[in-house]
């Protein structure tokens, strides 16, 4: 019996996952180190936000509130960081070593100039801010914030490094050494926020000591990796300071697109932050933690959705789109088929799950109600939401995905969300319900892009 399901498992992952220019083997072996990867940083996210709830629902709160913020502006270079790995994925399939690390340069400068820029302008302006997005939170939560926000925006510059070089790295196959980096710099945060928070009760403010200490040594730890250690992308740190323009707008043709697309997506995300913001602090912790826990739902397929782009960026730099479809076809039913799986382990442990961040008895209910409803939706309707516009922008066709994610957010997902959750009075689980169906409407627009032919057309090397 076992020797015959290796062997029907074996027949599957040759026919679906086995093309002419990769097999199965190299997919796994890509996919892998990501999985790991997602799970330690959504793990260690989860562990994070329990810690920081011993110091209380408003310590939670500030977290959650800057955190929304601090995700729309960190997608910002993360998304330049894309459009770099994208480059050099393609450059990796057609065989220009040279060309290879040039992308890889551009991508860190323009990455490392993109933060900077950023993170000033947060600290500038970080109390205007406060105060328009959350000024009706109350003054002990916004003085949190407040501390959390500044600190925050010194840390970009560290965390971008460490993306654009291990969006680099991925897009040449080398995932493991981009899993050391990302382990590096997440289990040192987690770690000193156990010294920061739990032994010598700093609260926010330890926080944010930790996520400073554990970016910049992930920067450094890049860097020496990425000049000394690497044989793949042969980056020099000459190459950082003249990187040629024709390069830089290769990059930026798959990251700017990407770059408006999160802006505007978590811009709209951020916008019904401010509609649970209003409705009291459980509400913004019921929020918070069910945030935390629908990711851990999403580690596998997060991961399939970083995979992708080098499986597909390769493929199409090889020219070979028979191959790119075949591969993401099989994604989106790996993706929706690893949401059952977790699904099934994950519910029946849901108060276990809960307990780690000591919430109130009053939301445990909402918290059950809202996580069972995303997990349910999260199965017909994320893969082809977030896998398949990765694979797209993949093979070059940023500018249709970005503004598809765009125009489904603000239509559906804001306008709908205000609407259930606010003026119907469904709450927090109006606002997630809205986002369900945001999911449904853009996964059904880029199914329909997929099935025709204008998604490959772009040349982009």
């Amino acid at each position: 019996m076992q020797l015959q399901a290796r062997i029907r498992s074996k027949q599957w992952l040759e026919q679906y996952l086995t093309g002419e220019g990769m097999d199965y083997r190299q997919i796994i072996a890509l996919f892998l180190p990501i999985l790991i990867d997602q799970a330690f940083i959504i793990g260690l996210n989860l562990v994070n936000t329990a810690m920081i709830s011993s110091s209380g629902m408003a310590a939670v709160s500030a977290v959650n509130m800057v955190d929304s913020l601090n995700i729309f502006l960190i997608n910002v270079f993360v998304a330049i960081a894309t459009g770099g790995t994208v480059v050099v994925a393609q450059y990796k399939g057609s065989g220009n070593d040279r060309m290879v690390s040039q992308a890889a340069a551009g991508s860190v400068t323009s990455v490392s100039l993109i933060s900077v820029g950023i993170g000033l302008l947060l600290m500038g302006f970080h109390s205007p801010i406060l105060n328009l997005l959350f000024g009706s939170a109350s003054a002990d939560v916004l003085d949190n914030a407040r501390i959390y926000m500044i600190g925050s925006s010194i840390s970009y510059l560290g965390i971008a490094v460490v993306q654009a070089v291990c969006g680099a790295l991925r897009g040449v196959g080398r995932t493991r050494a981009s899993l050391m980096l990302s382990l590096i710099m997440n289990l040192l945060y987690v770690l000193l926020n156990i010294v920061f928070i739990n032994l010598l009760d700093m609260g926010v403010l330890g926080m944010t000591l930790a996520v400073n200490i554990a970016r910049y040594t992930g920067m450094i730890c890049a860097l020496v990796y990425l000049f000394k250690i690497d044989t793949a992308l042969r980056v020099r740190v000459r190459d950082l300071l003249r990187v040629p323009l024709d390069m830089l707008r290769k990059i930026m043709f798959i990251g700017v697109p990407f770059a408006a697309e999160q802006m505007f997506f978590n811009g709209g995300k951020l916008l019904t932050q401010i509609f649970i913001v209003s409705l009291g602090t459980y509400a913004i912790a019921t929020n918070a933690i069910a945030g935390s826990l629908a990711m851990v739902f999403q580690i596998p397929a997060s991961a399939l959705s970083l995979t992708i782009v080098t499986v597909v960026g390769q493929s199409i730099g090889r020219g070979n789109v028979a191959d790119a479809r075949k591969f993401i076809k099989a994604f989106l039913w790996i993706g929706s088929g690893s949401y059952v799986l977790v699904t099934l382990i994950l519910m029946p442990l849901f108060h276990p799950l809960v307990s780690i961040f000591s919430p109130p008895p009053e939301i445990i209910d909402d918290l059950f109600i809202v996580l069972l409803v995303n997990a349910v939706a999260q199965i017909p309707l994320w893969a082809v939401s977030f896998i398949l516009p990765s694979a797209l922008r993949a093979a070059g066709d940023s500018r249709f995905t970005s503004i598809t994610s765009m125009l489904s957010m603000w239509l559906f997902r804001v306008v709908l969300g205000y609407i259930l959750g606010i003026v119907l009075g469904y709450g927090v689980l109006g606002v997630w319900m809205a986002m369900n169906c945001e999911w449904a409407v853009r996964g059904a627009v880029f199914l329909w892009r997929f099935r025709g032919d204008k998604w490959f057309a772009h040349k982009l090397i």
